[in-house]
């Protein structure tokens, strides 16, 4: 039992969450981060969305006050979080002047490269094990079917059971049958290039629109489009990335950030 000092009630603008997977304990869990009102990264693990109430089901870049306490996962960031206490309190920054507002609360955490961050991580035990950077050159946006296009019949008990909030739902989660990578290299002179699996929840609502709407061999014209065209050539991509509980030193993309990229300054123009 947790003592009630053991938590403590935090305000958090969300940042990046991930496609639902089967949870160890639990029915489906989603990887949500943030930036607390102190300005650090937070993780919160494991974040049943899917189940949420109505009221309480928060989208990216929407600010939130919830009780938290840390997480038995050894990250620094990770803390679980009391769902019931979760309070929505403002509507997401807008996207509006290139997304000004959140680059304001996002990038002052903003590092120089990825394998800047992974030389902090080897150094310093308890360096963030979250992080954003922009790479300075993608070069191809990766489709590759999973080696099980399906749940495995304990993932899929687990989804089917009854949750301790009583209740099942209609629409089963459904595994996305392929993994999402970029390719890309960083700002760092010592970089070789580098080539992570992407988790954001937007990469898998997408797939199973588009291939709701075009089928199975149509969707992935779309999905390229913007994901791999519009993403390199039109937006100014940043990765949010995080490790993974079980591999502490490998990294994935949990989410992107992509604000249009804003025109060239003129000479003589402020």
């Amino acid at each position: 039992m947790v003592a009630p000092s053991d938590w403590t009630k935090k305000k958090i603008l969300i940042t990046a969450r991930t496609y639902p997977t089967p949870a160890r304990k639990g029915v489906e869990v989603s990887c949500t981060a943030g930036i607390t009102e102190e300005g650090e990264w937070i993780r919160l693990f494991p974040i049943p969305y899917r189940f949420l109430d109505a009221d309480k089901r928060f989208t990216k870049y929407q600010k939130i006050e919830a009780r938290v306490k840390r997480s038995s996962d050894p990250r620094a960031e990770s803390y679980e979080i009391d769902i019931d206490s979760i309070d929505i309190l403002e509507a997401p920054l807008p996207t509006t002047n290139y997304w000004q507002s959140r680059k304001d609360r996002i990038f002052p955490l903003k590092a120089p490269s990825l394998c800047e961050l992974r030389r902090l991580r080897q150094k310093y035990v308890h360096h963030p094990t979250l992080g954003l950077f922009r790479p300075k050159e993608v070069f191809k946006f990766e489709i590759q079917p999973e080696k099980n296009p399906n749940w495995t019949p304990s993932e899929l008990e687990r989804l089917t059971q009854t949750t301790l909030f009583g209740n099942t739902l209609s629409e089963p989660l459904e595994k996305v049958p392929y993994k999402f990578y970029y390719r890309f290299k960083c700002e760092d002179v010592e970089c070789n290039g580098h080539n992570l699996s992407c988790t954001d929840w937007e990469l898998g609502q997408s797939y199973r629109k588009w291939r709701d709407k075009y089928g199975p061999d149509g969707w992935t014209r779309a999905f390229r489009k913007k994901y791999e065209y519009e993403m390199i050539a039109e937006n100014d991509l940043h990765f949010h990335v995080g490790t993974v509980r079980l591999h502490p030193d490998s990294w994935i993309i949990v989410g992107l950030f992509y604000p249009r990229k804003s025109p060239p300054r003129l000479p003589g123009f402020c």
